[in-house]
């Protein structure tokens, strides 16, 4: 049985906006029938959890909406509920964390944030929950050393430089948009970021099909294991899909189920703990988006729940 951390609080009011933010409680409903999985709610964070990633005026400028430069840098209009929405969504990262050092694999139906820094948001990132939640379960001694495995379309940037300063965590990016200064690049060969010794990433050029991205994961992965991480937060982005407007990949559903499938069957070889949360995507029609994220949990079972496994 697969424990999935969901709470209709994960959706703060922004009004019309480019994130979908509705699709969390799509793919809830698309896996309330389920007979393999259950809905949980995880509590939030608490602020000390965010205090060991964010500075105390951040998170008082989300708390309180001033100043508006700094509340509104991610591009979410602010409102009073946005802070404890994303108190919700770090808890989801959290819990799900947490459940995959007890049963093996978990998810939570969040974004994981990954373009927070610790003293601002960008790009529709407001607090970095992956990095909160590896923060509070090391705070709690239950685990040593972690890892992020970051495959939305866009380059991790603030996960990188909270990284940098954490040698217990690597971050490993594949992405096929450059992310720098609240700028997307989407020719990867414009922008180059320089990777440090625990954050590496790996580009993938315009155009990139499923057999070169299973052949960059193939040379990507390894760096992971070599971690020996005690747990891996895994970030399914949905906006790879070649439909996605910001996307210059070749990828359809079935490349990134292969993708997903990919990535379970190296955690379930290695014998890491991982759990996943749902990033990016884009595209007008948002049931390509949810799409994406249910075949993620098509390839958990797969490679978790098939008896022939």
């Amino acid at each position: 049985m697969l424990t999935v951390y969901y709470h209709p609080g994960y959706a703060a009011p922004i009004g019309d906006h480019p994130m979908p933010i509705r699709k969390f409680a799509l793919v809830a409903d698309g896996l309330r029938d389920a007979p393999d999985l259950r809905l949980a709610a995880p509590p939030p964070v608490t602020e000390d959890d965010l205090r060991r990633v964010h500075t105390a005026d951040y998170i008082t400028a989300i708390q309180t909406g001033e100043p508006r430069n700094l509340t509104q840098g991610q591009k979410f209009p602010w409102t009073r509920k946005l802070y404890p929405s994303v108190c919700l969504t770090s808890g989801g990262c959290l819990a799900a964390a947490r459940e995959a050092l007890r049963s093996g694999v978990s998810a939570a139906l969040v974004s994981g944030f990954h373009h927070a820094y610790a003293d601002h948001g960008e790009g529709f990132c407001t607090f970095n929950g992956l990095v909160v939640a590896l923060e509070a379960l090391r705070a709690a001694g239950e685990i040593r050393t972690a890892a992020v495995l970051d495959m939305d379309l866009h380059y991790g940037n603030g996960t990188a430089q909270l990284a940098a300063s954490r040698p217990w965590l690597t971050a490993l990016s594949l992405y096929g948009n450059d992310y720098w200064n609240h700028m997307p690049y989407r020719d990867v060969s414009v922008c180059r970021h320089e990777d440090g010794e625990n954050h590496r990433s790996f580009a993938l050029p315009a155009g990139c099909d499923r057999a070169a991205l299973l052949r960059i994961m193939d040379e990507a992965l390894p760096l992971l294991a070599a971690t020996r991480p005690d747990v891996l937060l895994y970030q399914a982005g949905a906006d790879p899909f070649h439909e996605d407007p910001y996307s210059p990949l070749a990828l359809d559903h079935d490349d990134l189920l292969a993708r997903d499938r990919c990535v379970f069957e190296f955690a379930r070889e290695y014998r890491i703990p991982i759990a996943w949360v749902l990033a990016g995507g884009y595209t007008e029609d948002v049931n390509k988006v949810v799409r994406v994220h249910l075949n993620t949990f098509a390839a958990w079972r797969e490679v978790f729940a098939s008896p022939n496994r």
